[in-house]
Protein backbone atom coordinates (compact mmCIF):
# COMPACT_ATOMS: atom_id res chain seq x y z
CA UNK A 1 0.00 0.00 0.00
CA UNK A 2 1.83 3.24 -1.14
CA UNK A 3 1.01 6.23 0.70
CA UNK A 4 1.09 10.29 -0.79
CA UNK A 5 3.40 11.94 0.65
CA UNK A 6 3.32 16.00 1.15
CA UNK A 7 7.09 16.30 0.45
CA UNK A 8 9.56 15.67 -2.55
CA UNK A 9 12.74 14.40 -2.64
CA UNK A 10 15.29 13.94 -5.37
CA UNK A 11 18.99 14.71 -6.35
CA UNK A 12 20.53 17.86 -7.37
CA UNK A 13 23.35 18.28 -10.30
CA UNK A 14 26.12 17.48 -7.31
CA UNK A 15 23.66 14.11 -7.07
CA UNK A 16 23.00 15.61 -3.41
CA UNK A 17 20.00 14.83 -1.76
CA UNK A 18 17.18 17.19 -1.97
CA UNK A 19 14.41 17.43 0.00
CA UNK A 20 11.88 19.54 -0.45
CA UNK A 21 8.98 19.79 2.67
CA UNK A 22 5.44 20.55 2.44
CA UNK A 23 6.44 24.26 4.24
CA UNK A 24 8.31 24.97 0.60
CA UNK A 25 11.31 24.48 2.88
CA UNK A 26 14.03 23.08 0.70
CA UNK A 27 16.97 20.83 2.28
CA UNK A 28 20.38 20.32 0.30
CA UNK A 29 22.48 17.26 1.03
CA UNK A 30 20.29 15.63 3.26
CA UNK A 31 21.16 11.56 4.78
CA UNK A 32 18.96 9.29 5.46
CA UNK A 33 19.56 6.84 8.38
CA UNK A 34 17.67 4.26 9.63
CA UNK A 35 16.59 3.43 13.18
CA UNK A 36 16.95 -0.44 13.11
CA UNK A 37 18.99 -1.69 10.23
CA UNK A 38 19.41 -5.01 11.06
CA UNK A 39 16.33 -5.94 12.90
CA UNK A 40 13.58 -3.66 11.03
CA UNK A 41 15.85 -2.36 7.68
CA UNK A 42 12.07 -0.49 5.98
CA UNK A 43 10.81 0.51 9.67
CA UNK A 44 11.73 3.79 10.92
CA UNK A 45 13.70 6.10 8.62
CA UNK A 46 14.91 9.48 9.44
CA UNK A 47 15.90 11.77 6.79
CA UNK A 48 18.52 14.21 8.67
CA UNK A 49 20.03 17.38 7.33
CA UNK A 50 23.65 18.77 7.28
CA UNK A 51 23.69 20.05 10.82
CA UNK A 52 22.19 16.77 12.34
CA UNK A 53 19.23 17.67 12.73
CA UNK A 54 15.89 15.40 11.90
CA UNK A 55 13.62 16.85 8.88
CA UNK A 56 11.29 14.00 8.39
CA UNK A 57 10.31 10.67 9.74
CA UNK A 58 9.06 7.79 7.14
CA UNK A 59 7.35 5.50 9.58
CA UNK A 60 7.70 2.81 6.47
CA UNK A 61 10.07 2.65 3.21
CA UNK A 62 7.57 0.07 1.64
CA UNK A 63 4.82 2.92 2.22
CA UNK A 64 6.01 5.26 0.16
CA UNK A 65 5.59 5.35 -3.44
CA UNK A 66 7.91 3.94 -6.16
CA UNK A 67 10.29 7.60 -7.02
CA UNK A 68 11.24 8.21 -3.45
CA UNK A 69 11.46 4.57 -2.75
CA UNK A 70 13.84 3.79 -4.97
CA UNK A 71 15.58 7.09 -4.44
CA UNK A 72 15.74 6.53 -0.65
CA UNK A 73 17.00 2.33 -1.07
CA UNK A 74 19.30 3.14 -3.44
CA UNK A 75 20.90 5.80 -1.14
CA UNK A 76 20.93 3.61 1.93
CA UNK A 77 22.69 0.66 0.00
CA UNK A 78 25.13 3.01 -1.20
CA UNK A 79 26.21 4.19 2.66
CA UNK A 80 25.93 0.75 4.30
CA UNK A 81 28.09 -2.08 4.13
CA UNK A 82 26.90 -4.98 5.77
CA UNK A 83 27.70 -8.74 3.66
CA UNK A 84 25.50 -10.89 4.73
CA UNK A 85 27.34 -14.39 5.06
CA UNK A 86 25.55 -17.48 3.38
CA UNK A 87 28.27 -19.98 4.06
CA UNK A 88 30.95 -20.53 6.34
CA UNK A 89 33.62 -22.91 4.94
CA UNK A 90 35.92 -23.37 7.64
CA UNK A 91 37.25 -21.71 11.07
CA UNK A 92 40.66 -21.76 12.01
CA UNK A 93 40.17 -23.10 15.37
CA UNK A 94 36.88 -22.97 17.99
CA UNK A 95 38.46 -20.88 20.47
CA UNK A 96 39.13 -16.60 19.80
CA UNK A 97 40.70 -15.32 18.31
CA UNK A 98 39.76 -17.25 15.04
CA UNK A 99 40.13 -17.18 11.40
CA UNK A 100 36.74 -17.48 9.18
CA UNK A 101 36.48 -18.10 5.91
CA UNK A 102 33.12 -17.50 4.36
CA UNK A 103 31.09 -17.09 1.60
CA UNK A 104 29.30 -13.53 1.55
CA UNK A 105 26.34 -11.85 -0.87
CA UNK A 106 29.54 -10.24 -1.71
CA UNK A 107 32.23 -12.61 -2.37
CA UNK A 108 34.36 -15.20 -0.69
CA UNK A 109 36.13 -13.76 2.59
CA UNK A 110 37.82 -14.32 5.38
CA UNK A 111 38.14 -12.34 9.06
CA UNK A 112 39.37 -12.73 12.23
CA UNK A 113 37.09 -13.08 15.39
CA UNK A 114 38.20 -11.40 18.09
CA UNK A 115 35.72 -13.00 21.05
CA UNK A 116 32.53 -14.87 21.22
CA UNK A 117 31.44 -11.38 22.27
CA UNK A 118 31.33 -10.82 18.72
CA UNK A 119 28.38 -12.75 17.93
CA UNK A 120 25.02 -11.12 18.50
CA UNK A 121 21.52 -12.40 18.33
CA UNK A 122 19.43 -10.02 16.71
CA UNK A 123 15.86 -11.89 17.23
CA UNK A 124 15.10 -15.39 16.97
CA UNK A 125 17.34 -16.53 13.97
CA UNK A 126 19.40 -13.42 13.30
CA UNK A 127 22.70 -12.66 13.72
CA UNK A 128 25.46 -10.26 13.46
CA UNK A 129 29.32 -11.08 13.83
CA UNK A 130 31.50 -8.60 13.83
CA UNK A 131 35.01 -8.88 12.97
CA UNK A 132 38.41 -7.83 14.27
CA UNK A 133 38.13 -4.70 11.60
CA UNK A 134 34.72 -3.64 13.11
CA UNK A 135 32.71 -4.61 9.92
CA UNK A 136 29.13 -6.56 10.38
CA UNK A 137 28.93 -9.59 9.07
CA UNK A 138 24.72 -10.54 9.10
CA UNK A 139 23.32 -14.04 8.97
CA UNK A 140 19.72 -13.50 8.27
CA UNK A 141 18.59 -16.76 9.50
CA UNK A 142 21.22 -19.45 10.99
CA UNK A 143 19.01 -22.27 11.05
CA UNK A 144 18.63 -21.68 7.11
CA UNK A 145 22.24 -22.43 6.49
CA UNK A 146 23.68 -25.43 5.36
CA UNK A 147 24.41 -28.17 7.63
CA UNK A 148 28.20 -27.64 7.45
CA UNK A 149 27.99 -24.33 8.38
CA UNK A 150 24.92 -24.54 11.17
CA UNK A 151 27.80 -27.14 13.13
CA UNK A 152 30.72 -24.22 12.74
CA UNK A 153 28.85 -21.66 14.05
CA UNK A 154 26.73 -23.58 16.93
CA UNK A 155 30.58 -24.28 18.17
CA UNK A 156 30.62 -20.33 18.82
CA UNK A 157 26.85 -19.83 20.33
Amino acid sequence: MNATVDWRIERDAHARLVLTLADGGVHVGVVPMRAFPLSAPDAGVSLVGGDGRELLWIDRLDALPPGPRALLDDELAAREFAPEILRLRAVSTFGTPSTWHVDTDRGETRFVLKGEEDIRRLGEHALLVTDSHGVGYRVRDRFALDRHSRRLLERFL
